[in-house]
């Protein structure tokens, strides 16, 4: 059993998987879909949770930086609402603020064009949001 991270934009997906010791987050692939169809999402989500067993999905909220919620956020929050409808599992909230900046500074010292930084920045984003969730459960159960 595996966690999913996903990094929600308006037109991508961000998608990364834990390994099965929920130690370490991998980016998987980013999801380019038409602007703010987020239901035309669930079909591939479905695939992916079914191949890599998946047991719980962890969704970046993107918070504004003075902690409130915005509309970026509100949109976030019924797609939690959509995922928990179509899959029956449970999505956890997990603060995204700067992980598109960091992912982006990741990137840009990896020598990244532009262009491959704009297909690798969503599921790398997805990929430091799970790996913060499963940061924060392991250090809370050794606590």
């Amino acid at each position: 059993m595996r966690y999913l991270g996903l990094d929600l934009g308006s037109k991508t997906l961000g998608v990364a998987t834990s390994d099965s010791t929920k130690t370490i987050a991998s980016s998987l692939k980013t999801i380019f879909f038409d602007n703010e169809d987020y239901m035309s999402l669930i079909p591939e989500i479905t695939d992916i949770v079914t191949e890599y067993d998946i047991e719980k999905i962890i969704l970046g909220l993107p918070k504004n930086m003075n902690n409130t919620i915005g509309v970026r956020a509100e949109i976030t929050l019924r797609f939690k609402e959509l995922l928990e409808k179509h899959l029956n599992l449970e999505v956890i909230m997990q603060d995204e603020r700067l992980t598109s900046v960091i992912s982006n500074q990741v990137l840009i010292s990896a020598d990244m064009s532009r262009k491959k930084r704009k297909k690798k920045v969503d599921s790398l984003a997805a990929q430091i949001i799970l790996q913060s969730y499963l940061d924060k459960e392991r250090n809370s159960n050794n606590g």
